[in-house]
């Protein structure tokens, strides 16, 4: 299990310096986490990504109890938590992503303003602003994500999930760009950003299934 944890981590790490070098998050803020059975191994607080090595690994189990490693979780821990709890996540990428959070003081939902709006589930909603770190957070998350695998955070950020670390940091970096490509349309003086149709992005939900490689 060590070695299957060692693998996790490396990957975990890797995720977590992308999402500074791509510019989704700033410093420590943000956070990433990935389960592998019953243990979530998750960023530490405060440490700086380009710190982080096999002996920094931080593991929990599903209650939050520490399993491995001597540095403290991420303050998100309970939110990363509730959705592995409620929901078939393998991995979590949360951000502070600058026109996401943008988005997130403005509305209550992201149109749809892109086919990829489906990605994720529909159109992303907003959950409720609470402090961070708290349980508060976490249920306002859960409800946001029903049927989505990603939602913005009021004053906050992005939340997404998916079944890898790969596909979780994909969808966070879709939905950053999406909302970009919404600022930049509802910014436009006289004009308002037309939009897709539920029905549409149920057509789109559809051929996605059954997009890419097979084999």
């Amino acid at each position: 299990m060590r070695s299957v944890w060692a693998d996790a981590w490396r990957e975990l790490v890797a995720t977590a310096r992308r999402t500074v070098a791509d510019g989704l998050v700033v410093g420590t803020s943000g956070n990433v986490s990935v389960r592998v059975g019953d243990t979530v191994l998750v960023t530490p607080s405060g440490i700086a990504y380009d710190r982080l090595g096999p002996d920094e690994l931080c593991a929990v189990d599903l209650e939050g109890r520490r399993t491995a490693g001597d540095l403290v979780p991420t303050s998100e821990l309970p939110m990363h938590l509730a959705v592995y709890r409620s929901t078939g996540a393998a991995a979590i990428v949360h951000t502070h992503a600058v026109h996401a959070t943008a988005v997130s003081t403005l509305v209550d939902e992201l149109p749809a303003i892109h086919y990829m709006t489906a990605a994720l589930g529909g159109p992303v909603r907003v959950a409720p602003y609470a402090p961070y770190g708290s349980e508060e957070l976490a249920a306002h998350v859960l409800e946001a994500l029903r049927d989505r695998t990603g939602c913005l955070l009021r004053n906050h950020g992005t939340v997404v999930y998916a079944d890898s670390l790969g596909r979780a940091y994909d969808g966070t970096a879709q939905l950053e760009w999406m909302c970009r490509v919404w600022l930049a349309a509802a910014s436009v003086p006289g004009r308002t950003p037309s939009l897709l149709p539920p029905e549409e992005l149920d057509r789109v939900a559809e051929r996605l299934r059954g997009y890419g490689q097979r084999g």
